[in-house]
């Protein structure tokens, strides 16, 4: 159905900037929620960031005010812009999307393959 292209994960310096990009491609009429999330080993995935088709956003405490997340719904294309990054941010961050339509509900969310951002002290 979905598969999801990341892009723009490395190295950056304490107080520095990345961004990421995730491209959506498959057999699908249109991607809807899309999101940003991050693991560190031994604990729990977290939210980062998550927007709607519509461009309404939501994101997790830790990163408010530092992060800013966009999509491009002809693209198909989520960003995430990570500003003041500090060494907390280090982990693989997961590209998350809906594929429509979706006639299962609770089995349409698609996952990336995980990008690794390293941030630095």
């Amino acid at each position: 159905q979905v598969q999801l292209a990341e892009s723009g994960g490395g190295l950056a310096q304490a107080g520095g900037s990345l961004s990421l990009s995730c491209a959506a491609s498959g057999l699908f009429e249109s991607i809807g929620a899309m999101g940003w999330y991050r693991q560190v080993p031994g604990k729990q995935r977290e939210l980062v960031a998550t927007t709607t088709r519509g461009f309404s956003t939501r994101y997790g405490d830790s990163v408010k005010g530092r992060f800013t997340i966009s999509r491009d719904n002809v693209k198909n294309t989520v960003y995430l812009q990570m500003n003041s990054l500090k060494p907390e941010d280090t982990a693989v961050y997961y590209c998350n999307a809906e594929g429509l339509p979706c006639f299962d509900p609770g089995n349409c969310d698609y996952w990336g393959q995980g990008t690794q951002v390293t941030v630095s002290s």
